[in-house]
């Protein structure tokens, strides 16, 4: 399946576009949207909840411009990694069991993102 890979700028492209959306989602969920969206709004303040959907919104808006991609996917990659290890981890080994695959995999796209830069129609254009 070798003429997939002239298409591999365009998959990243459109990798980076829509992680960067659905973090944002889960920032505005925490931060302001949570009955639209369906989640739980955080306190306001200085605990673990509030930063983490701080970051989730200010990373994912820079992720989905490509702007700073490689230090806000960094960012993005250490604070799903905390949420994975402070929130799921404790309830059980496997993220199948503890309810954090999401926390899981956002953590290793997002470092991914953090190595490759914005690529393609990235502000960045790295």
């Amino acid at each position: 399946m070798k003429f997939l890979s002239s298409w591999e700028g365009n998959a990243y492209f459109l990798l980076r576009i829509v992680f960067g959306f659905l973090y944002t989602c889960h920032g505005l969920q925490k931060l302001f949207l949570p009955g639209l969206l369906h989640g739980e709004k955080v306190p306001a303040g200085f605990n673990i909840f509030f930063i983490g959907a701080v970051i989730e919104l200010v990373a994912g808006v820079l992720i989905f411009f490509g702007f700073f991609t490689r230090c806000a996917a960094f960012v993005a990659s250490g604070e799903m990694a905390v949420a994975y290890f402070k929130v799921h981890a404790p309830h059980g080994f496997f993220p199948i069991v503890n309810h954090g695959e999401l926390a899981v995999i956002y953590c290793f796209v997002a470092l991914y993102i953090a190595c490759r830069g914005a690529g393609r129609l990235g502000i960045d254009k790295s």
